[in-house]
């Protein structure tokens, strides 16, 4: 008790919004071409206002729209990137962007952990107001370690077991969907923002998946014991993330059947861990699954070879945006090679304890790999920047290839840049 009660004091730290001063605050998240994002600071507490002088256009995305998806594992498109995948990543950022905008960082208020609102219409006037898409579910997550004789002894939120984790969200305007080439449903998380979500990014260890999330690989597929906690607990007066996200995208295929749907879930750091898990539950769970892609920002690993053989065999398309700088994509555990002699990896990974075995990872999907040292105004920043979601949405947005990491307008992008310093959290 008493190193959970030291743990928590310490993660409460790493839990509050803190003030980046490293870079240069980016006033847009997505291409200047054809939107003009304004925030305003009113008092103690960040309020946005969030108004598009038009939407983000991107051409020929329709007649492409799967190859977009990853239907080809995004073969040709990232080195150099594409300019249109480029303009759906950053779509998909500001999706992650609205989690953090409406989540409550405040440990005074009353609804801290909470959405800052009841009404989900406010998740749509700080990130989605003309993007095409409606809110149709809010999401929650519990954390499942108990702290028994121990709550009565710390404040409240520090001890907060349930919070406000992100949303799904369906396009209903006909011209996005016309643009599309289909109706996109959308899963967005936020990362890490509670002391007791800290303490479940801490349990490192590979635990089985459960039979309704694993297919053919049974025990043998194991993911990251912290995430997969928050992932299935539940509450009496609260279901789990997992109960509710499933019946909400069974919901959706109900209501748009016949239609052309994707499925796109999204997610920074500890969200993007939830993504991956929410893909794979989507496609081992629900009936006839249209395409499932995950897009992640600074993601953790999450799971073992098994884990990742599963996702490939469900046709589940997984794009990782990683900055090298970042530690956080580098973590849990550790990946063995594939290369080499076989017998030899095997002689390799027997040699292991039972206990060594529940930490070995393996990188899953594909991987846009970016670098903050590339960007003039990254290039001496700290831990919390190379992580922070708006640092990797300006790395993809200035990114042209390995050859020329960086377009020479990175300046002027982020000269002009006045993102709001609590919408983004700098956790793992």
């Amino acid at each position: 008790m008493e190193f959970a009660g030291r743990l928590l004091q310490t993660c409460s730290t790493a839990a509050a919004p803190r003030k980046l001063t490293e870079m240069p605050q980016p006033q847009r998240v997505i291409s200047t071409r054809n939107s003009n994002l304004k925030l305003t600071n009113m008092g103690s507490r960040q309020q946005w206002n969030t108004e598009y002088s038009g939407r983000l256009i991107a051409s020929g995305v329709g007649e492409r729209w799967e190859e977009f998806q990853g239907i080809k594992n995004w073969e040709g498109m990232l080195d150099p990137l594409h300019d249109d995948l480029r303009d759906e990543i950053l779509r998909y950022g500001e999706f992650v962007e609205a989690a953090y905008r409406c989540f409550d960082f405040d440990t005074a208020s009353p609804r801290y952990a909470d959405c800052v609102q009841e009404s989900e219409s406010y998740i749509e006037k700080v990130g989605l107001g003309k993007s095409g898409y409606k809110v149709t579910k809010s999401l929650y997550a519990t954390c499942g370690i108990q702290l028994p004789n121990l709550t009565d002894k710390i404040p409240r939120w520090m001890s907060a077991t349930c919070s406000w984790i992100g949303y799904v969200a369906v396009c209903d305007d006909e011209e996005e969907i016309a643009r599309l080439g289909r109706r996109d449903i959308v899963v967005a998380y936020r990362g890490t923002a509670t002391c007791m979500e800290w303490l479940e990014n801490l349990r490192a260890s590979l635990t089985p998946l459960a039979s309704d999330m694993a297919s053919s690989a049974g025990g043998d597929c194991m993911v990251q014991s912290g995430f997969l906690s928050l992932y299935t607990s539940s509450k009496p007066e609260k279901p789990s993330l997992q109960k509710a996200v499933i019946e909400e995208i069974k919901r959706l295929m109900r209501r748009y059947k016949g239609e052309k749907l994707s499925i796109t879930v999204t997610g920074h750091s500890l969200g993007a861990a939830l993504a991956t898990l929410t893909a794979n539950d989507i496609a081992n769970a629900v009936e006839d699954p249209p395409l499932v892609t995950v897009v992640s920002f600074g993601g953790p690993r999450v799971g073992n070879k098994n884990f990742r053989r599963q996702l490939e065999k469900t046709g589940v398309k997984v794009l990782r945006i990683v900055n090298s700088d970042d530690p956080v994509p580098k973590v849990p555990g550790f990946v063995l090679e594939d290369g080499g002699d076989k017998s030899r990896r095997r002689r390799r990974t027997n040699g292991l304890s039972k206990w060594l075995h529940k930490l070995v990872y393996a990188d899953i999907g594909e991987e846009l790999r970016l670098n903050s040292r590339d960007s003039p105004y990254l290039s001496d920043c700290g831990v919390a920047t190379c992580h922070d979601l708006r640092t990797y949405l300006h790395l993809v947005d200035n990114f042209v290839s390995s050859n020329c990491p960086i377009k020479t307008t990175a300046k002027r992008v982020l000269k002009n840049s006045r993102l709001p310093e609590k919408s983004t959290a700098m956790a793992g």
